[in-house]
């Protein structure tokens, strides 16, 4: 059965709609607290702290953490396979041009692919800047992410990486939160234009929220 969901469109676009919705649960708690930073080091870093503690004494440390990762993993894998299989799908389905010109999408539609190519790429940055310290400049700290992060965004390019892909990342979630609501059948005449409203708002938000941590920095109000 699982194989049947999986192989059909709709199976696909459920993956991709509930899939994506994790991942946005996951951003809104993600941007809440790095918006910590503002509140000073000892703020922030006891939250990172905190992250590897949760859950304790029933979970050792960082198993929470951890937990946390796979899951995301799980869903950023399946957001994307099922991503390149309907855009394949699609291809087959019509390899000739339209004889006539389709409607002009909207932005956000039309750069759902190369926003998610992005995304893809930016996390791999993220995590060899900031969680393993492989590409991170000024010199890694383990256990000092507020430096960490002060380091990152006093670079020219940490900020123009960090701010492009949160660009793309409220473009990504303008067109996919409604288009998730679509697929799980909440979508509907009367409530159309409020999913679109949650859409925007959840967009500015959260693209706002990420970009005012490397705004604070460059700004000298994070140091």
């Amino acid at each position: 059965m699982a194989r049947t969901v999986w192989d059909s469109s709709v199976g696909k676009k459920t993956v991709m709609a509930v899939s994506g919705l994790v991942m946005l649960l996951y951003l809104v708690v993600h941007m809440i607290g790095n918006l910590k930073i503002f509140f000073g080091s000892g703020e922030f870093n006891h939250y990172a702290h905190w992250l590897r503690t949760l859950g304790e004494p029933f979970l050792h440390y960082e198993w929470a953490l951890w937990i946390i990762r796979v899951a995301l993993v799980a869903a950023v894998v399946a957001h994307a396979t099922a991503a390149y299989q309907l855009s394949r799908r699609d291809i087959r389905a019509r390899p000739s041009k339209y004889v006539h010109r389709k409607p002009r999408a909207g932005y956000a539609t039309r750069t759902m692919r190369w926003g998610g190519i992005i995304l893809g790429l930016f996390i791999v940055w993220h995590i060899l800047d900031l969680t393993t310290g492989t590409v991170h400049s000024g010199g890694f700290q383990s256990g000092h992410p507020y430096q960490n992060v002060v380091d990152t965004f006093s670079t020219w390019y940490g900020n123009i990486v960090y701010i492009v892909a949160m660009l793309a990342l409220g473009l990504h979630i303008r067109h996919g939160f409604w288009s998730a609501a679509q697929t799980l059948g909440a979508g509907s005449r009367t409530r159309d234009r409020a999913l679109k409203t949650v859409a925007n708002v959840l967009a500015l938000l959260l693209t706002a929220g990420f970009v005012a941590v490397p705004v604070g920095v460059m700004t000298g109000v994070v140091s």
